[in-house]
């Protein structure tokens, strides 16, 4: 290629870029370099084209290489600039400056403006790269080259600030060389400023001092330019304060500095330097308050002078304000940064001040932290006063070793600084090496005499040293004192003087000064402030005290100052405010919860303000925490016994006397709990449980008088002890005493109630001698008047009453006298005047009306004046005084037996209610006894049984029980009073307890024996006779009868009873007869001829019976009559005179009265027509009129299973609302439940908590002695074990038979029971038992047990056929053919059992083992017939599903005869009638499914078994196994699908594996 053609082909190349056509232009290009290695030219235009088509490394090639052939061209290094700027990648960076730089020496002699771009660029790229010294330096250059063509003032500044803006935000990079730069381009921009002064010039100047300051060297430049600022702007403060900063971080204040801080305050008095460098020279003055407070505000404003933190921290070590001192350390460290220079000295000097700090606070973690802040130090090995510091740190930490070793060091190489000596000292010291010490800080002293700790520590030294060394004035006070005088600050020396001044020279008031001070200095002093609280305590200085106090817990932080809290709150304890010192307790509490003593005070400020369960609650604390502190062990208890805790109490004072036997307080404390006790059980009519309490109260109250005789309120205790006892019967008191109480040498003795009444007399007298106060006089009256009232009671002599009445009296008036404002004086007052043997009214009535004066709220003052009132026959104003009583106190029981009196006086019909009323409040006896004779008069009274006042007020009110239950505590404390016991025997027979009845009327009758009332003894004694007769005691009830005359009807008849009981039935004809002789009314008759029917009945002259119960429906006939008359019909199975007995008896129905008798006589007589579907719903028309009867709802739940079987579901309904309406019938409500649910199929599996086996055995737990519960609980026993057989596992309920049989035949035994009933039933047991036994496998024990039994009752046919049975089972599991004979022999033992449906199911189950499938055929129609024949609803299906199994058994062997399948249909079809059996219509389905009758139908029956709810699980297995064949066989998967998430969802793994099978094989 010629030249012309290269440049034809460079030409193309360059049109080509122009156009964009890179790819071509590289093609011109190639073709150039083949012809042309070396062509300028072609290479640039390469570079460009590879550029443009993103290929940076060829183009960066392509440059490089025109770069070499030509070095000085411009057009390659302006596309190598082009292209680094293009990518700017970080690895080319160095190669753009190369660039640019050899583009500035191009442009240099050339185009200026594009010498002065790439300038730009260049100090660009520096800045980016943080090369500060290249970005000056080539700035400088552009700033000269401006110059050269000289630009004008305001660019030339323009660049200086641009300069300066390049320059000045990074002063950490920079060396000396850019710094000098820097300020020179200050220094020429501030300089070309046109506008002088002005807002951006002074901007400017800011800049250039900030600069500066950031440069410690050039602190004349600074200080310069400070001025020169301060010259152009005096009012702008903002220079001076860059001055202050800096004179501050010198360290040195010259005149010029403190001219400085004030010309800076005076120009702006908030100014943070300016407060900082007054603070400073506050520091230098040894004003170090204020220069802490100075410093503070300064650096709260500047908080960037890390001087001005060391001179606060430095301040604040002088105040000994350790901790502040470190947190101000910590400060300057933060500003100082990573420090050099003087910044570094700075930083060295605040650590060994942050050491020194952390030392002082005698901490481990504090010592610890002080050894790392000393290893920051730099140099810190060479620098002795350093290396002191680090062994007190180790000396602080408890490396002793260490510290040792470091004061040895020290001893030898500096010997003569005083820190080494101190050092030794210091370990010397904590080591109570005081000889030692001692010389060590004088040595220490004698170097540097001006050190306040050296003199402390050497006082210290002496005052630990000895006794004499401590009291010698030269020696501990001494130094104590000069320390003091060096430094005014040391709070720890002034507590020292305090404790020299208060225990050695005894000098209270200047001691209260020394703590005084201390505590002002250290507000932390615990012991300083208890020392200035207590001394001005003692002294009697409250102000100071609780200002001090006040002081300290106004500061406190919670959690802190415990002393001050636990002092101020025993301060408000002891001035009564018990508010403020539970307040104050509890933030001591909460600073330190460990202090036993804290929780003791506040639980005794609880105490005081009545938080009684709180203040529990801190005694427990307190105790738990030192169980040695007795005093809250008592306290606690003391606040239980106030709680009414006795028994918690007891035991807690119980705890204190094991280990304290002699505590009286504990004593006290058990005495009074027992006293508390007893008067609570007497409250209640618990008089015997009360004696045993007051048995224990007067052992402790003696014991406690052995150890204080001189306590008057122990005396008066025991007073009160003996006195609580006047409430009980004389005949119960019989009361053992300590000996020493008597004065007699006997351990013990017994006192009854006279001499325990004259005891409380003279303990009184006793408490009286020791403080004679008016409230034991009162106390005395009062025992004198219970004495006088005691022996009214038993008829003493009239005199020794009148004596100790009039004693009462003089006493009472004593005590009033002595407080005439105390109205409890004056009611007792009242009470005594108003007795009947004093029976002065008028004095009563002054000394009631003076007690409601002295206490307007006085409800016994004014119930009392009512009383008195109602003695006297004012009625109305009794009821006034009753009313006002009421008023007051509602709940107070005595106004309202009074308003009672009052209404049963005026014949008010609401006196009853009111009685009633006085039994809820509490117990009382004239309440008791006014309540039980309404109760017996309403009840005696036949004719208002209907009346709403008697629904009310007797059932309603459940009176009966009511009055029963009070009327026996009345008679535990009264046990003379006849009249009590007649009305507690009437209301106990109410209740049908009859021997408590027996017991009641046996004590009146003895109560009135020689009373010589000879009517109401005949009456007890008939009341007695009638309640033996009824509890069987018939020879002791005709010994009662005989020994009255019996002149009366309900005598005569009464005795007439006894006798037919007793079996002597002539004697009771007899008396009966008599008794007919003098009936006066036709109903008494009719019953008298009712009962001498049921004798002849007894005799077996049944046609005399009948006529004599004939004769007495003649006239009119009475219920008794007709019932026993239905009783015979039943009895003796005529039906004919049973149904016309009960027809007649219906006629006369009378309300509700005797409807379960009634109903029960209708059921039996239905039963006996074979009616059993009448015997059910009669008794449910019963039930549907009386729903609220149990007796019926129990007799539903009993006959159901007997005579609608098919309705046992219903039936165990029936018991459970039975056993809900009256809780009394669960004896046999269930029992029959369980029957019903057995009945059912119930069991376990369905219900865990309704099941048979659950309810029979809440019954037993219930009533053990029932023999049928023990029964029933065999069967169901038997029940479970069968279910969970039938389920595949193991039965639980195994090796029961002989224990429960055993057990029915002891309960048997036991009760008194018909001998039919119980022989049926034990024969039910036994027969239960063998099958049990055989069905379990155990043969030769039912075989065993089977014989025992046939041995005791040879002709008992079940046992004969159960003995068959079990010798049988073997042969027939064998699956051999049975010869003849046997069968025969088997027949003929059916034939003895011929009447049981079971025998001739078994004999056909046999039958049909034997392939014999007529016979056994012929079997089971046998017992269908039979099972129709007696009702047996149970017996008719069982044998219709047995036959119908038989024959689909038969079907199913593909037997091809057509009488098997119609048998199938036929016999379920009759058992779907009786009962929607599943079973029957499963087994219809299987037929249906075997014969292939139309296979929609088929499906459909068995998905009605499978998905029907309520079918046993059983049947349903059953069914969808077949329905899952059937849906295989006909391919239906969405229905296999369905039946299979079925079978999952009820566990069905037989079904499971069978579908796997199917679906394997299809």
């Amino acid at each position: 290629m010629s030249n012309k053609e290269v440049k034809a082909a460079l030409k193309s190349a360059r049109e080509a870029i122009r156009n964009k056509e890179y790819k071509e232009a590289l093609k011109h290009c190639k073709a150039v370099l083949k012809q042309e290695k070396n062509n300028y030219n072609a290479w640039v235009f390469i570079g460009v084209a590879a550029a443009e088509l993103e290929q940076p490394n060829q183009a960066e090639g392509a440059y490089k290489k025109a770069i070499e052939l030509e070095p000085n061209q411009l057009l390659a290094w302006q596309g190598l600039a082009n292209l680094y700027e293009k990518y700017n990648q970080t690895d080319v960076k160095g190669d753009l400056a190369d660039v640019y730089q050899k583009l500035l020496e191009l442009y240099a002699s050339g185009d200026k403006q594009k010498w002065c771009d790439v300038c730009n660029k260049l100090v660009e790229l520096y800045h980016q790269e943080k090369k500060y010294i290249e970005v000056a330096e080539t700035w400088q250059k552009l700033i000269e080259m401006k110059q050269k063509e000289g630009a004008e003032n305001a660019e030339l500044h323009q660049l200086w600030k641009k300069m300066i803006q390049l320059l000045k935000d990074s002063t950490q990079y920079q060396d000396k060389k850019t710094e000098q730069l820097l300020l020179t381009a200050f220094e020429h921009a501030l300089n070309s400023f046109e506008t002088i002064p002005g807002e951006d010039h002074q901007n400017l100047y800011k800049d250039f001092i900030q600069c500066l300051s950031k440069f410690p060297h050039e602190a004349a430049r600074l200080e310069k330019a400070c001025n020169d600022m301060m010259a152009l702007y005096p009012s702008v403060s903002y220079p001076l304060e860059v001055l202050c900063l800096h004179f501050v971080h010198s360290g040195t204040l010259s005149e010029e500095a403190l001219c400085c801080f004030t010309r800076l305050l005076e120009m702006d008095p908030s100014s943070g330097p300016g407060i900082i460098g007054f603070g400073v020279k506050s520091l230098q003055e040894k004003q170090y308050k204020e220069a802490v407070k100075s410093l503070t505000e300064g650096l709260q404003k500047t908080c960037q002078c890390p001087a001005a933190w060391h001179f606060l921290a430095d301040a604040q070590m002088k105040l000994h304000k350790h901790r502040d001192a470190v947190l101000s350390c910590n400060q300057a460290l933060k500003a100082l940064g990573t420090s050099e220079g003087p910044s570094l000295q700075w930083k060295n000097l605040t650590l060994q001040l942050k050491a020194e700090a952390l030392i002082k606070i005698a901490d481990a973690n504090a010592a610890e932290e002080a050894i790392k802040a000393i290893e920051q130090i730099v140099d810190a090995s060479s620098d002795p006063v350093v290396l002191a510091i680090r062994g007190q740190a180790y000396l602080k930490k408890g490396l002793m070793d260490q510290a040792s070793k470091i004061s040895q060091e020290l001893l030898l190489s500096h010997p003569d600084v005083a820190e080494s000596h101190a050092l030794e000292g210091f370990i010397c010291y904590s080591q109570k090496n005081y000889e030692q010490a001692e010389r060590s800080f004088l040595n220490a002293i004698e170097r540097k005499a001006e050190t306040a700790e050296y003199h402390q520590y050497l006082g210290l030294t002496y005052w630990f040293m000895s006794d004499e060394t401590r009291k010698d004035k030269g020696k501990a006070l001494s130094q104590f004192l000069k320390a003091a005088k060096l430094d005014s600050y040391l709070g720890s020396v002034f507590r020292y003087l305090g404790n020299y001044y208060r225990d050695i020279a005894g000098d209270k008031s200047r001691a209260r000064g020394c703590y005084k001070k201390a505590f002002e200095l250290d507000g932390t002093d615990e012991e300083s402030g208890t020392g200035a609280v207590d001394l001005s305590v003692e002294l009697g200085d409250m102000d100071t005290a609780l200002s001090i106090l006040n002081e300290v817990t106004e500061r406190a932080s919670p959690g802190t100052a415990k002393w001050a809290w636990l002092h101020r709150g025993l301060y408000y304890l002891r001035t009564d405010q018990p508010s403020q010192a539970v307040a104050d307790l509890q933030a001591a509490v909460r600073a330190d919860p460990k202090d036993s003593n804290c929780w003791e005070s506040l639980g005794e400020a609880y105490l005081n303000r009545g938080s009684y369960s709180t203040a529990l609650k801190s005694f427990r604390k307190a105790s738990e925490l030192n169980p040695g502190l007795v005093y809250s062990i008592y306290k606690a208890a003391a606040v239980e016994q106030i709680l009414g805790k006795y028994e918690n109490a007891i035991a807690t004072y119980q705890q204190i006397l094991k280990d304290t036997e002699d505590y009286v307080p504990a004593l006290k404390g058990l005495g009074e709990c027992y006293l508390s006790l007893a008067r609570s059980a007497l409250d209640n009519f618990f008089d015997r449980k009360a004696m045993d309490y007051i048995e224990q109260t007067l052992e402790f109250f003696t014991r406690a008088t052995k150890q204080r005789p001189d306590v008057s309120c122990l005396w008066k205790l025991l007073g009160d002890s003996c006195t609580c006892m006047h409430v009980i019967s004389p005949a119960k008191v019989n009361i053992q005493v300590l000996g020493s109480l008597l004065g007699k040498n006997a351990a013990t003795q017994r006192l009854n109630k006279s001499e325990l009444l004259v005891l409380g007399g003279r303990c009184y007298g006793r408490a009286l001698k020791l403080m004679p106060l008016p409230s034991i006089w009162c106390d005395l009256g009062i025992n004198y008047y219970r004495q006088a009232e005691h022996l009214t009671a038993v008829g003493s002599d009239m005199n020794e009453i009148s004596e100790l009445l009039e004693k009462s009296l003089q006493c009472l008036k004593k005590a009033v006298r002595l407080d005439s404002k105390n109205h409890l004086y004056w009611n007792a007052l009242g009470v005594v005047a108003s007795c009947s043997a004093i029976g002065n009214y008028a004095l009563a009535q002054h000394s009631f009306i003076k007690s409601v004066q002295a206490e307007k709220i006085n409800v016994v003052a004014w119930t009392n004046l009512g009383v008195l009132y109602l003695t006297t026959g004012n009625i109305e104003q009794a009821h006034e005084a009753f009313k006002i009583a009421q008023s007051l106190e509602p709940s107070y029981l005595l106004c309202w037996i009074g308003q009672a009196f009052i209404a049963e006086t005026v014949d008010s019909y609401d006196t009853m209610d009111l009685f009633r009323h006085t039994t809820e409040l509490s117990m009382h006896t004239e309440g008791v006894k006014g309540y039980a004779h309404w109760v017996c008069s309403t009840l005696q009274d036949k004719s208002n049984r209907n009346t709403e006042l008697y629904l009310y007020n007797i059932v309603q009110m459940n009176a009966i029980p009511a009055a029963q239950v009070v009327l026996s505590k009345y008679t535990e404390r009264n046990p003379d009073d006849a009249s009590a016991f007649t009305m507690l025997g009437y209301l106990n027979e109410y209740l049908n307890l009859k021997r408590q009845a027996a017991d009641a009327y046996e004590r009146a009758a003895s109560l009135l024996k020689n009373s010589g009332d000879t009517e109401k003894y005949n009456i007890a004694m008939q009341n007695c006779g009638r309640c033996l007769c009824a509890l069987g005691e018939c020879d002791k009830a005709i010994e009662v009868y005989t020994s009255i005359p019996l002149t009366k009807f309900d005598g005569i008849v009464g005795i007439a009873l006894a006798y037919f009981k007793k079996g002597l039935l002539q004697e009771s004809i007899k008396a009966y007869e008599k008794a007919l002789s003098v009936a006066e009314s036709e109903e008494d008759k009719a019953h008298i001829l009712t009962a001498l029917a049921i004798i002849e009945y007894k005799q077996n002259k049944v046609d005399a019976a009948k006529t004599l119960l004939f004769k007495c429906s003649l006239k009119e006939p009475s219920m008794e009559s007709l019932m026993a008359l239905c009783t015979l019909g039943l009895v003796k199975e005529d039906a004919t005179l049973a149904t016309a007995a009960l027809k007649e008896l219906l006629k006369h129905e009378k309300g509700k009265d005797k409807i379960y008798e009634r109903c029960l006589i209708a059921s039996a007589v239905y039963a006996l027509q074979g009616r059993n579907v009448g015997v059910q719903r009669e008794i449910s028309k019963a039930i549907h009129r009386n729903p609220d009867n149990p007796a019926l709802w129990s007799l539903l739940s009993r006959l159901v299973p007997l005579y609608v079987p098919q309705k046992t579901k219903g039936g165990a309904v029936a018991g459970n609302v039975a056993h809900v309406l009256d809780v009394n019938h669960a004896k046999e409500v269930l029992v029959n439940v369980a029957v019903n649910q057995l009945a059912a199929g119930h069991h376990m599996l369905e219900d865990e908590k309704n099941n048979p086996l659950k309810n029979i055995q809440k019954a037993i737990h219930l009533y053990p002695d029932n023999p049928a519960a023990w029964a029933v609980l065999m069967a169901a026993c038997h029940a479970e074990n069968t279910i969970v057989c039938l389920n595949n596992t193991q039965p639980k309920r195994t090796d029961l038979e002989m224990t429960l049989v055993s057990t029915v035949s002891a309960k048997t035994g036991e009760n008194n029971l018909p001998h039919h009933y119980v022989r049926t039933l034990e024969n039910w047991c036994l027969c239960q038992a063998i099958t049990s036994l055989e069905e379990t496998g155990k043969l030769s024990e039912a075989e065993a047990l089977c014989t025992k039994g046939l041995k005791s009752c040879p002709e008992h046919p079940a046992l004969f056929l159960l003995l068959r049975q079990i010798q049988c089972k073997q042969l027939l599991e064998s699956h051999k053919e049975l010869p003849d004979n046997i069968l025969e022999e088997l027949r003929k033992t059916v034939m003895t059992s011929s009447t049981s449906v079971a025998a001739w199911q078994w004999l056909a189950n046999v039958y049909q083992s034997q392939r014999m499938m007529v016979g056994a055929e012929m079997c089971y129609r046998k017992s269908l017939q039979l099972a129709s024949q007696q009702g047996s609803w149970n017996g008719k299906l069982s044998s219709l599903l047995r036959l119908a199994m038989l024959a689909l058994e038969i079907c199913m062997a593909n037997v091809s005869n057509e009488h098997w399948p119609s048998l199938v249909q036929e016999a379920t079809t009759e058992a779907l009638k009786l009962s929607s059996c599943p079973l029957a219509a499963l087994l219809q389905a299987l037929l249906q499914y075997n014969r292939k009758m139309g296979a929609r139908e088929t499906r459909r029956m068995l998905e009605r078994l499978v998905y029907q709810p309520g079918n046993p699980e059983t049947i349903v297995s059953v069914a969808r196994w077949y329905l899952l064949q059937h849906l295989y066989a006909k391919d239906d998967q969405e229905l296999i699908d369905v039946l299979v998430e079925n079978a999952k969802a009820n566990e069905d793994v037989r079904a499971l594996e069978l579908n796997e099978k199917l679906s394997a094989s299809a």
